[in-house]
């Protein structure tokens, strides 16, 4: 059997935006000390003259592209979750969701798969963050394919988009000839009729690994890709709800105010369902290899297989 190729989302995002650079002379690219991290120095390498290094000053550099937004420019920042959903929470909000300007965000190293770096830069709470921005579009691809797609789809919407990309290196589990992207549309990578599962990042590919496992169990798992946290396909959540009448929510991502919170905010209103929401338990995380810490936290394919197993019976 061959072996599964990974790659890390934030390479996708590197890859992706030189792509579209060959294609859109109006992509500016902007990074704050940390394009070899990012990857955007893939593009700064390509386009060297609309790469802009704005140095450790986040803030400034999301007030540079509001700027460069109204000038008919489409420029992505990049940074750390932390920093670009966190220490810049003001300046996304007030000089870039406040207007709805054009501008993209690239948040690169989310969730507790940044690893030895710690607590301080595992960004567990971006997400929650960035959907309570009016009008801000929220995505947080599964894979490379999906990743560069998503940076695709950013470009040709015309507002506010928050990127949430990996870097931990993950399986490619959408190469396929029919895989399409479109935003605010989940995607139903697995049917099943006992507990639909709801999975966005890199938790999308750890809970189709689970689904095989419940199956020996006799637990037939509706597995259903999120990309897209908001917009939320609510038409999608609620069919899939009433159809196996149990719903859990997977998340690199604390359990408050992400996909968990999307999915029972629409279910309470819409289709009251039996839930559980998997992810981080209103904790930090901890300094350590990001395998072990996916594990240690019950996030990876045999802590999900547990908890989905027990909620199901």
């Amino acid at each position: 059997m061959s072996e599964v190729k990974k790659i890390a989302t934030r390479e996708s995002y590197g890859n992706a935006l030189v792509e579209l650079g060959k294609e859109h002379e109006d992509l500016i690219v902007l990074d704050a000390d940390l394009a070899g991290a990012t990857k955007t120095s893939i593009f700064q390498k390509a386009f060297p003259d609309r790469h802009w290094d704005c140095g450790i000053a986040e803030c400034n550099m999301t007030g540079i592209a509001a700027g460069l937004s109204t000038c008919g420019k489409v420029p992505f920042i990049s940074s750390f979750a932390m920093f670009a959903a966190g220490r810049n929470f003001e300046q996304v909000r007030n000089s870039i969701g406040y207007p709805h300007l054009n501008v993209k965000i690239g948040a690169t190293h989310a969730g507790i798969s940044v690893g030895e770096d710690g607590a301080t830069h595992q960004c567990l709470e971006d997400l929650a963050l960035m959907r309570e921005i009016p009008g801000m579009v929220v995505i947080n691809p599964s894979d490379d394919v999906e990743a560069r797609a998503a940076v695709r789809a950013a470009y040709d919407y015309v507002g506010p988009v928050y990127l949430r990309f990996g870097r931990l290196a993950v399986p490619v589990i959408n190469d396929k000839p029919d895989y399409k992207f479109e935003i605010g549309k989940g995607i139903v990578l697995r049917e099943g009729k006992d507990v639909t599962i709801f999975a966005t990042g890199l938790e999308v590919c750890e809970s189709l690994k689970a689904a095989e496992m419940l199956e020996k169990d006799g637990i037939l798992a509706e597995v259903i890709n999120i990309h897209t946290i908001k917009p939320l396909d609510e038409e999608l959540v609620v069919a899939s709800a009433l159809k196996t009448g149990k719903v859990v929510t997977v998340e690199e991502h604390s359990v408050i105010g992400g996909l968990g919170s999307a999915v029972a905010e629409t279910l309470c209103e819409k289709a009251p369902t039996k839930m559980l929401r998997i992810g981080v338990n209103d904790c930090f995380g901890e300094s350590g290899p990001a395998v072990e810490l996916l594990h240690k936290y019950e996030l990876d394919a045999e802590g999900i297989y547990k908890k989905v197993k027990s909620f199901a019976k």
